[in-house]
């Protein structure tokens, strides 16, 4: 197996959940009152069997009108084409928008050969756009497109496991990745920084902020007794990461894979 981040970079989010790009080294965060900054990392993992991505990102573009995601799975020695599953923790904005792409005009889907695994009810609440989080055209435009629509937890196929966790967002999912002797572990929103497994904190920004913590602190001991490998979606400092514990659980220590 191998793993690739496919970092998108650096935004800040303000009220108008508008994202906007962010460089450490030339901006200024004081110059954005009242914005959250984050950054974003899709992935690719490669096994005997499949190209896998989790999550797609912003869909932004560079600046030759490509997809910056497809520009990173090339840069990592594949062709986006090749892809053959996506996985969708859920589908706010900052995990879908590279769902799609522009052509002429017109949003078409960016891995159209793949096979997209879906929460059923994080689907149907997404393409009702009844929250600005979520981006219906990008849901509307995907119709077409090869689309399992999953329900609860259980086996996708041999080695890869959905598991219906509802921390940060009713339907939210994590992928449990155990094949060819490596484990990996994509929490989504519900474990996106390594940060978030050092200290226990109540995010604002989880549905439900006691479930959402309470599971990154069940994540990190499985991680640390099992030897889980744990990608960091939304990681400031690497987002492949491995997790210790010397005390059961009760602290952890991340550090990069």
């Amino acid at each position: 197996m191998e793993i690739f981040a496919l970092g998108e970079g650096s935004y800040s989010v303000d009220s108008t959940k508008k994202f906007i790009p962010f460089n450490p080294e030339t901006d200024n965060f004081r110059d954005r009152p009242g914005s959250l900054f984050i950054h974003v990392n899709p992935f690719l993992i490669k096994t005997s069997r499949d190209l896998i991505v989790l999550d797609t990102g912003l869909g932004f573009k560079d600046t030759r009108d490509e997809l910056i995601l497809h520009q990173n799975i090339r840069n990592a020695g594949f062709d986006p084409d090749d892809v053959t599953l996506v996985l969708m923790s859920h589908l706010h904005y900052d995990h879908s928008g590279g769902l799609v792409v522009e052509r002429n005009g017109k949003l078409v889907p960016s891995f159209p050969q793949a096979r997209h695994i879906i929460q059923k009810g994080e689907w149907e609440f997404g393409i009702t756009g009844k929250s600005s989080s979520y981006h219906k055209e990008i849901f509307k435009a995907l119709q077409d497109a090869n689309i399992t629509l999953v329900e609860g937890s259980g086996d996708l196929i041999p080695g890869i496991r959905y598991e219906l966790s509802g921390g940060h967002c009713p339907f939210h999912q994590v992928f449990w990745i155990d094949i060819e002797g490596t484990k990996v572990l994509f929490g989504g929103d519900e474990l996106p920084e390594p940060e978030q497994l050092i200290r226990k904190f109540i995010a604002k920004y989880d549905m439900d902020g006691r479930k959402a913590m309470q599971l990154r602190e069940e994540y990190g001991k499985l991680a640390s007794e099992e030897g889980w490998t744990c990608l960091f979606y939304h990681s400031k400092s690497f987002a492949i990461g491995n997790v210790s514990s010397d005390d059961g659980g009760e602290h952890f220590k991340v550090t990069p894979a």
